[in-house]
């Protein structure tokens, strides 16, 4: 390969040869980032600056998460004797790789004039020189995308050094990034069984907990973590966070407001300020926290995003010069560019220009997408094996196991048709509680599923028909026991998990008393939605036309299984009858759910409680018309989604 070729000329002093190389490869492969990066440094060592920085400039362009392009441009500017903007690149490619030994060492010299910052990247040249070689390139490997050597490296380390921390924190930090959390809870959990006191694992296994839902194990962990120096930024900022994520938001906003008030708070601090704020339905305030976060932050396209989000917010003409100019510019992270791709396509899509709101759209699905590692074929056979396996027979069969409890409501479906429209009903009943999006029924999927190599099948869900009684009332009483942190002491909770639908088989036969609502959407209507909202994880298949459109033939066709196999366990409400006839519905789901009617339900708009998801401010307005047919506008551009649908599914094609 030609990089191989530039690379073994750079590293022997061939500089000529290897910008030729990198030169001639550049041909046919104008962006690979190897090549780039070659010709780059071959520039450098020529004492061609200016060059090098044309190159750099195309690298950042076509790669702008890779930290060593800026780490790059630092060593050219000290060249160039530009030490303010040497400074800036160092400090942006620590930022997008923190294992970057060269760059802590230039920003010692170059922070002669800012002691605290200056010490600061002394101590992590000190961390990164004690850190064993093998792990400083695991680390740079993790934060440049390269997980499978990464976790091959550490994994050959850690049985060299078995009770080695970093090691286990490392290939943690690997699990998670793999969505693998069960794995990177223990390894944390058994490197501060060794060592306590390390407080880098702690704040990394804070994180993991969250990110399994839970939150009062991982605010217990951030309590403890902030306890050993409550003068850390990042330690106040987890409390925080996990403060809010357990409903005490008075607490975490007290946190917050002092970070503000100290200046020590980063864009990160406010934004997640704003979503505290925004949560608890103080609108104006969240509004004037993520201005603050993209303030600090120019291009934090999260910020943008999250005023997109709010649904009611509108763009002033300068914010949207400052989105498309972020969007556009070489330094613009990948996550932030998809960020601002969203936030510009809602802005135009309120001013009606639906062009240039689908151009919008298009561009940051696209950047999801190429970062995705959905399977729409593996999806199809996921849901095939649920109906190949839950039969009437086994059904009847499996009759009388499970928890008997009938505490549980599961809302279910696709994000975007009317969940949480439903949810907020059901919260305002005096016997129900209103939760969030519960990962317990996915979690418990994923385990019965087992760790499985790439070419193995899935046992899940025909190992069910090895377990017997016990073991499903034992998954239910779990299942209760996991999800108490979210209750308050009503009869009943809601969880509006919309992936659910996929395991209705499995909470039948661990709940068969819990109660399960279908809240469905027009096809176009919830398509288009889910592929123009940016969700933080979950929901991979929303990211192109086509694979949003056959998920949603995947779940029309299982939910037909399901009404089939279990006649009448399930609830069907429709979005579009809930607005021609609001208190008929209500009542068909307050039946369906053994409750009576409260007026409360009818006046859904005016329970005050906590709301996370992206319709958080429509449910606190009465119900509207406003959300009917908003895809046709965009009909020139989805004859995508209409072939994915199919004429059965939607008929106007």
């Amino acid at each position: 390969m030609k990089s191989d070729q530039a690379k073994e000329a750079l590293q022997g002093g061939r500089l000529v040869e290897a910008e030729a190389l990198a030169r001639h490869g550049l041909a046919a492969t104008p962006d690979d980032r190897d090549l780039l990066y070659v010709m780059a440094v071959a520039q450098r060592y020529q004492d061609k600056a200016d060059d090098a920085l044309v190159t750099l400039d195309r690298l950042v362009a076509a790669h702008p998460d890779y930290a060593r392009a800026e780490q790059e441009r630092g060593h050219v500017l000290v060249a160039l004797d530009r030490p303010a903007e040497a400074r800036e690149a160092f400090d942006r490619a620590v930022a997008g790789n923190p294992a970057l030994h060269a760059s802590w060492r230039a920003l010692v010299a170059l922070n002669a004039d800012n002691p605290r910052e200056a010490e600061r990247a002394r101590e992590e040249v000190a961390y990164l020189t004690a850190m064993p070689r093998e792990l400083l390139s695991v680390a740079s490997m993790i934060y440049e995308g390269r997980l499978q050597p990464a976790e091959e490296v550490c994994r050959r380390y850690l049985r060299a050094h078995p009770t080695d921390v970093e090691a286990m924190r490392l290939l943690a930090d690997i699990g998670t990034r793999l969505h693998v959390y069960d794995d990177a809870e223990f390894l944390l959990e058994s490197a501060l069984e060794f060592e306590p006191g390390y407080a880098l694992a702690r704040l990394d296994y804070v994180g993991v907990l969250h990110k399994r839902q839970k939150f009062a194990a991982a605010h217990a962990q951030a309590a403890r973590l902030h306890a050993m120096d409550r003068d850390n930024p990042l330690f106040q900022n987890a409390l925080a966070n996990e403060s809010a994520a357990i409903g005490r938001y008075d607490e975490a906003l007290a946190i917050y407001d002092a970070l503000v008030a100290s200046g020590a708070a980063a864009a990160g601090t406010h934004l997640a300020r704003g979503h505290a704020l925004k949560t608890i339905g103080r609108q104006e305030e969240a509004v004037a926290a993520y201005r603050a976060a993209y303030g600090t932050q120019p291009d934090f396209g999260d910020a943008y995003w999250s005023l997109a989000n709010l649904k009611t917010y509108r763009f002033t003409d300068d914010e949207m010069r400052a989105m498309a100019a972020a969007a556009q510019a070489p330094g613009t992270s990948i996550d932030d560019r998809a960020h601002l791709h969203f936030a510009l396509g809602k802005a135009h899509e309120d001013r009606r220009d639906h062009a240039a709101a689908f151009a919008h759209y298009d561009a940051g699905n696209r950047l999801r997408r190429e970062q995705s590692r959905y399977d729409a074929d593996a999806m199809d056979r996921e849901m095939d094996a649920q109906i190949r396996f839950f039969t009437p027979e086994l059904i009847a069969r499996m009759a009388g196991t499970g928890e008997p409890s009938d505490a549980p409501i599961f809302i279910v479906g696709l994000p975007r048709a009317g969940s949480t429209l439903v949810e907020q009903i059901l919260a305002s009943h005096s016997r129900v509680e209103g939760t969030l999006e519960l990962p317990n029924i996915m979690a418990l999927a994923h385990r019965l599923n087992g760790r499985r190599r790439a070419d193995e099948g899935e046992l899940y869900p025909d190992c069910l028909g090895e377990l017997g009684g016990e073991d499903f009332a034992r998954f239910g009483r779990e299942f209760l026991d996991e999800t108490q942190v979210h209750r308050t002491g009503r009869p009943h909770f809601t969880d509006k998990m919309p992936n659910n639908f996929r395991h209705i088989g499995l909470i039948h036969l661990i709940l068969p008393n819990a109660r399960i609502i279908d809240a469905r959407r027009d096809p176009m209507d919830c398509c288009f939605s889910g592929f123009k909202q940016l969700f933080a994880e979950g929901q991979e298949f929303t990211y192109g036309l086509e694979e949003v459109g056959r998920y949603y033939r995947g779940y029309v066709r299982l939910m037909a299984h399901w009404d089939a196999v279990l006649p009448g366990k399930v609830l069907r409400v429709q979005y579009e009858d809930m607005i021609d006839d609001l208190e008929r519905q209500v009542r068909r789901i307050l039946d369906h759910c053994g409750l009576a009617f409260e007026q409360s339900c009818l006046d859904f708009h005016k329970t005050r409680r906590s709301v996370r998801t992206a319709s958080s401010e429509q449910v606190r307005q009465p119900i509207y018309r406003s959300g009917m047919a908003q895809w046709r506008p965009f009909e020139p551009w989805l004859d995508p989604l209409k072939r994915a649908l199919g004429a059965d599914i939607h008929p106007d094609r």
